[in-house]
């Protein structure tokens, strides 16, 4: 198996909920099956988008073997697992691992501010009960710690620790990464409205929720890329910013949801506190899709 088994468009499946607060499972295979149809290069359960922190041990592990049930060893799949204790962290990762996922994510989760010598011993101890890749995943705003390219460097030299997915929303980072880290380091971009910016920075992907949406226009402006059509790059990231920019500012679980629900697919519920978006919200978002729709990629 390679180290670094991603490149590409890496979907975000939301977890829908029944009105008893119960995971709606066949509506999340559902949903996953419309997104490895559609075409993406992977499938990522229990991200932000999933609402991970929020589901208990029981749920975390039904959402996982649903998707490798549902994928069926169609494209990688890459699993959240992370928690605020190493201890929970290991039993995820070594849960992923059984039911046959390609790699987990793991971002350092915090109460109280960690040193950079405790995610490093974090890390390692995770990936020294696992043989699975471990793509760490910064993202301040929702894990509450902000990795240096310096400690990230230390983190790629723990052997299954072989991606970074990145999503501070800032493209100097992004560069300085690069710079820092070498162009061998395979990088991930985590900031929706950062897509083509992240891409001319040398990202090897993109994890995403919007193929939920819009697959056909994030898949488009990833090939755009691969060939080098940087016009057609910029066509077609423009047709969907407003929409990128839309689900970060409302919240990716809300957001896709609703989406789900006004494209007649059905996103499912929540589990409390979380509400749905409010009918202007819902407005604003059926606006933007409609505009959308007549948008056709021309290759």
């Amino acid at each position: 198996m390679s180290t670094v088994p991603f490149k590409g468009v890496i979907a975000y499946p939301i977890t829908p909920f029944d009105n008893n607060e119960h995971i709606d499972i066949p509506l999340f295979k559902k949903q996953v099956e419309r997104l490895v149809t559609a075409g993406v290069h992977g499938i990522a359960p229990l991200g932000s988008t999933g609402v991970m922190p929020y589901l208990n041990d029981g749920e975390k592990e039904a959402i996982t073997e649903a998707t490798m049930q549902q994928v069926a060893g169609r494209l990688p799949t890459l699993v959240g697992v992370s928690n605020l204790t190493t201890e929970r962290t290991v039993y995820h990762a070594r849960f992923a691992e059984k039911a046959g996922a390609t790699a987990v994510m793991i971002i350092p989760m915090s109460y109280w501010k960690l040193t950079d010598d405790e995610i490093v011993k974090h890390y390692d101890k995770v990936a020294s009960k696992i043989s699975i890749p471990i793509m760490a995943y910064n993202n301040p705003a929702t894990g509450g710690v902000d990795m240096s390219p310096t400690l990230l460097k230390r983190l790629l030299e723990i052997p299954n620790v072989t991606m970074i997915k990145e999503s501070t929303g800032d493209i100097q980072r992004m560069h300085y990464l690069r710079k820092v880290l070498g162009e061998e380091v395979a990088f991930f971009n985590g900031s929706n409205p950062l897509a083509l910016a992240a891409f001319s920075a040398g990202a090897r992907g993109w994890c995403t929720a919007a193929p939920n949406l819009i697959p056909e226009l994030n898949i488009a402006l990833y090939d755009a890329i691969e060939k080098n059509h940087l016009d057609r790059a910029r066509r077609v990231f423009y047709q969907q910013i407003e929409l990128l920019k839309f689900i970060v500012a409302k919240g990716l679980p809300r957001s896709i949801k609703a989406g789900l629900d006004l494209l007649e697919v059905g996103g499912g519920g929540f589990k409390s506190p979380i509400q749905s978006l409010d009918e202007m919200e819902i407005a604003e978002l059926a606006g933007i899709l409609s505009a959308m729709e007549n948008e056709v990629y021309q290759s």
